[in-house]
């Protein structure tokens, strides 16, 4: 279709990961200044509650916005693999029906959210002092909600255009915009976490109408066009096989919220909540560079499937591997030499700074290997295989995270929370390894 496009069943392998997974990683770091740096303002100038309240919100809005991300990584890989095929014609109408669905799905469900949200705000772990916060912080951040699922369905969708810089580009508009009106709304105008909210959601919409003003532009060679709305029925459900392989981890890592919240409030309190809290929030930073990688490999794999390239194909799943781990056992080090510097950035609160450190430790001790998990389930989203790709993705907050933070804390307090983590990824990256050296030997002879 295009040079950028064909490149990727050319180019050498490692430079088209630098390439994909370099400006993918630095826009989810970016991005993630959005959860980051509202974590850091709240903990400072209003409180180690609001932490709290944040870490019940946020897995909601990801949820409702997990929706694009599914619709955009479900249809990513068709594209990527139409291209690869030489289809340019299937790669237009998935792209309008990945449009069209985001759209209405995302509206729906934020109605939704409206009319249910204090019993939503329960669920999640919105209990006593946090239910007031939580809720002050939802009713404003929901409305932006729907441009954040619009942004999430683009941004892999201009990757698989071969693309990735103004993927980034998309991803730190928003950041940047935060750290401004959160300044401006909370330490200024004093509006506590309506302006938190209100700031989260501006950026929102600021990184959804960037996505949008692409697509718009002679830059996308994608357009969006009305003609292409119209759903067809054999896209759409390979949309939903694959995407939803998405939809269901971010279900999954809901479902693991509502049990670590339930399982830290009633062994902890509060305040593990908080700390838990803080430790969300340099995961989603620290794991940047690692899940980089793997939205580097998915249009360089799926390319390359299309075009039958399995020598390509292989070659980019050992060196993605090999470039996780390297990046994960660098961030493993770090958090193990900066752990409480790191923990201050977000507050001072003494009983914080007691209990955070070491529950962050061995929340993060199995590092260096999570990539495996990544790769192994970003493979079969990248060659249509929706079934094993379900399953990889469910392995850790499903199948073992889940039923490890529920029950480990019941024989050793908050601590089995912690322990359910690097426990979770050890199985769950064994079985991937499997699963994944059985798919390559049979099919990629």
């Amino acid at each position: 279709m295009t040079e950028s496009a064909n490149k990727l069943g050319t180019e050498k392998i490692s430079k088209l990961l630098i390439k994909q997974a370099g400006p993918a990683t630095i826009g989810i770091l970016v991005m993630s200044l959005n959860m980051i740096v509202d974590t850091i303002f709240v903990g400072q100038w209003i409180g180690v509650l609001a932490i709290a309240a944040i870490t019940v919100v946020l897995p909601i809005a990801f949820l409702i916005s997990s929706i694009g991300m599914g619709i955009g990584i479900g249809g990513s890989s068709i594209i990527s693999r139409s291209l690869g095929a030489g289809n340019s014609s299937k790669a237009f109408l998935t792209f309008g029906n990945q449009v069209f669905l985001t759209v209405i799905l995302a509206i729906t469900f934020v109605i939704i959210g409206n009319f249910f949200s204090v019993p939503i705000l329960n669920l999640f772990g919105a209990k006593g002092d946090i239910l007031p916060i939580a809720s002050e912080y939802f009713k404003v951040i929901i409305y932006g909600v729907p441009f954040l699922a619009f942004a999430m369905m683009g941004n892999p969708v201009i990757r698989a255009e071969g693309k990735p810089k103004f993927a980034m580009y998309a991803m730190m508009v928003p950041a940047v915009l935060n750290v401004v009106l959160d300044i401006i709304f909370i330490k200024f105008f004093n509006w506590g976490m309506w302006g938190a909210g209100l700031a989260t959601s501006f950026s929102y919409m600021s990184c959804g109408l960037y996505i949008l003003y692409f697509f718009l532009s002679s830059k996308s060679e994608l357009k969006i066009i009305p003609k292409n709305f119209k759903l067809d029925a054999k896209i759409v459900r390979e949309i939903v096989e694959l995407g939803g392989v998405s939809v269901v981890r971010q279900g999954a890592i809901s479902v693991l919220m509502i049990v670590l919240n339930y399982s830290l409030f009633k062994y902890g309190g509060e305040i593990s909540i908080s700390v838990y809290g803080v430790i969300n929030r340099v995961m989603m930073f620290a794991y940047s560079p690692v899940m980089g990688v793997s939205q580097g490999f998915l249009p360089v794999a799926g390319y390359n499937i299309g075009a039958k390239k399995n020598d390509r194909v292989k070659e980019t799943i050992k060196k993605s591997v090999l470039f996780g781990t390297l990046l994960g056992t660098i961030i493993f080090i770090g958090i193990l030499i900066f752990k409480v510097e790191i923990i201050r950035i977000f507050t001072d609160d003494v009983t914080l700074l007691e209990n955070t450190p070491n529950a962050m430790l061995i929340v993060f001790l199995a590092t260096p290997i999570v990539t495996m998990q990544l790769v192994g389930s970003a493979y079969f989203q990248a060659s249509g295989k929706s079934l094993p790709a379900l399953f990889l993705t469910l392995l850790k907050q499903g199948v073992f995270l889940i039923p490890l933070a529920y029950i480990l804390p019941k024989y050793y307090g908050v601590t089995g929370v912690w322990w359910s983590f690097p426990i979770a990824d050890i199985f769950s990256t064994l079985i991937t390894v499997i699963v994944l050296k059985r798919e390559v030997d049979k099919n990629l002879k």
